[in-house]
């Protein structure tokens, strides 16, 4: 396989596996979180600071790219020094394959600073959405569901 065809490749896995990524906005629900009974908290944003969301590391994106370095490798050379290239291959490209799936998937957050109605003060973070804007002194809801708290208007 040529280089340029190992890129690509990779690219292409990547792409697919960052397709699966949720969103973590306020306005995105998982399927578990659909249809339950939610906790509603009011208060007002005292604080916004931006932040970034770390990118996902799953074995995905090392797997990827140790399969194309690996299969990129094996097309240098002949005999023993194709089977050290194709190691060597295999191990730059799952260190690359994984850098590149934390890098793509990495995303600009908000951590919010909120005081509750009960006086109690809370920070929440979640993913910048383009749909909604913060500011401070805004009334907020805070919402509740099977752990994950979120941010609304």
């Amino acid at each position: 396989m040529k280089p340029t065809t190992a890129i690509f490749a990779l690219i292409g896995l990547l792409v697919l596996a960052t397709g699966c990524q949720s969103t973590l906005t306020g306005e995105s629900y998982s399927r578990a979180e659909a249809r339950k009974v939610a906790r509603v908290q009011y208060g007002m944003i005292e604080n916004l600071r931006p932040v970034v969301i770390e990118g996902t590391k799953t074995p995905i994106g090392a797997g990827a790219g140790a399969a194309v370095g690996g299969i990129a490798g094996s097309s240098v050379g002949g005999g023993k020094g194709a089977a050290v290239a194709s190691v060597l291959g295999a191990v730059a490209g799952g260190v690359a394959g994984a850098a590149v799936e934390e890098q793509a998937t990495k995303r600009q957050g908000v951590e919010i600073t909120i005081r509750l109605d009960n006086n109690q003060i809370i920070a929440v973070v979640q993913e910048v959405s383009p749909a909604v804007s913060f500011q401070a002194g805004d009334r907020v809801r805070v919402i509740t569901v099977n752990g994950t708290t979120r941010v609304a208007q």
